[in-house]
C-alpha cells in the first residue's frame, strides 16, 4: 500500500478529489479550492448582464428619440381634443364638460415631466415621470368623484346636450389615440412610465365617454343618472391608478 502512494506522482496542476473538496498541489502554482468560492463564475456573469444598458450609446439615443416622438405625437393630439372641447364649452357652459377639460389639461401636463427624462435618456427621471403620472390619474379620480358627489347634492340638467355629445365623442377619440401611442411606444421601449401614461389617457377617454352617456340620460329624462355614471366612471379610474402604480413600482423592482 505504502508502494502504491509512492509510485503516484502528480503532474503540475494535477487536480485530484479528496472527499468533497478538489485539491490542487502546490507546485502547480497559485491554486483555488472551488467549494469555497462556488459561485465566483455567476457573480462575474451577473455583471456582465449590465453592460448593455451602458456601453450602446446608439441605442439610448434612438431610444430617447422614439420616447419624445410618441409624447409629442400624444400631446399634439390631445391639445387639439382640449382645443375643440374648449370652445364647445364657451357655447354651452356644461360643467361636465369642464371637468372633461381639467382632465384633458391634465394628460397633457404630464407630457412635460416624460419628456424631460426621454430628452435626458435618464431611467431614474423616467421612473419619476412614472410617478407623477400616477399622481396625475388619482386626481383625475378625484376631480371626478368629486364633480359627481356634487351632482348628486346639487342636481344641475345640462344644456345643449349635442354639442355636449359632441365634445364627449371628441374627448373620447382624443384620448384613446392618444392611449393607443402611448402604450404601444411605452410597450417598444420597456418604459412603465409611458405605459402607465397610455393608460391614464384611456382613463380619461373613459371620462370623456361618461359625458356622451350624461348626454344621452339627460335627453331621455333621467338626469340624477348623471352623477351615477360619473361615479362608476370614478371607480373605473382608481383602479387604472392601481394598476398603473403596479405597473410603475413592479419595474422598479426588476431593477
Amino acid at each position: 500500500m505504502t508502494g502504491n502512494a509512492l509510485s503516484y506522482q502528480p503532474l503540475a496542476g494535477d487536480r485530484h478529489r479528496h472527499g468533497d473538496s478538489v485539491h490542487e498541489h502546490p507546485h502547480a502554482g497559485p491554486h483555488v479550492h472551488q467549494p469555497e468560492h462556488p459561485h465566483d463564475h455567476g457573480h462575474d456573469h451577473h455583471h456582465g448582464d449590465h453592460g448593455h444598458s451602458h456601453g450602446l450609446v446608439d441605442e439610448s439615443i434612438k431610444r430617447s428619440r422614439e420616447g419624445l416622438k410618441a409624447v409629442g405625437l400624444s400631446l399634439v393630439v390631445l391639445a387639439i381634443t382640449a382645443l375643440a372641447q374648449t370652445a364647445i364649452f364657451i357655447a354651452s357652459g356644461s360643467v361636465a364638460l369642464l371637468a372633461d377639460l381639467i382632465h384633458n389639461f391634465g394628460d397633457a401636463g404630464t407630457a412635460i415631466p416624460l419628456g424631460a427624462a426621454f430628452l435626458l435618456r435618464s431611467a431614474r427621471a423616467e421612473r419619476i415621470a412614472g410617478l407623477f403620472v400616477v399622481a396625475a390619474i388619482f386626481i383625475s379620480a378625484c376631480v371626478a368623484g368629486v364633480e359627481a358627489i356634487s351632482r348628486l347634492i346639487h342636481p344641475q340638467t345640462p344644456t345643449h346636450l349635442i354639442a355636449l355629445a359632441g365634445a364627449g365623442l371628441i374627448g373620447f377619440g382624443g384620448n384613446w389615440i392618444a392611449a393607443v401611442i402611448r402604450t404601444r411606444a411605452g410597450n417598444r421601449l420597456d418604459s412603465p412610465a409611458l405605459i402607465a401614461d397610455g393608460n391614464h389617457a384611456r382613463a380619461d377617454s373613459y371620462v370623456s365617454l361618461a359625458v356622451i352617456a350624461s348626454a344621452v340620460v339627460v335627453a331621455i329624462g333621467v338626469p340624477v343618472a348623471d352623477p351615477l355614471i360619473g361615479l362608476a366612471i370614478t371607480a373605473v379610474i382608481l383602479k387604472i391608478t392601481w394598476d398603473s402604480w403596479r405597473t410603475v413600482r413592479g419595474h422598479d423592482h426588476h431593477h
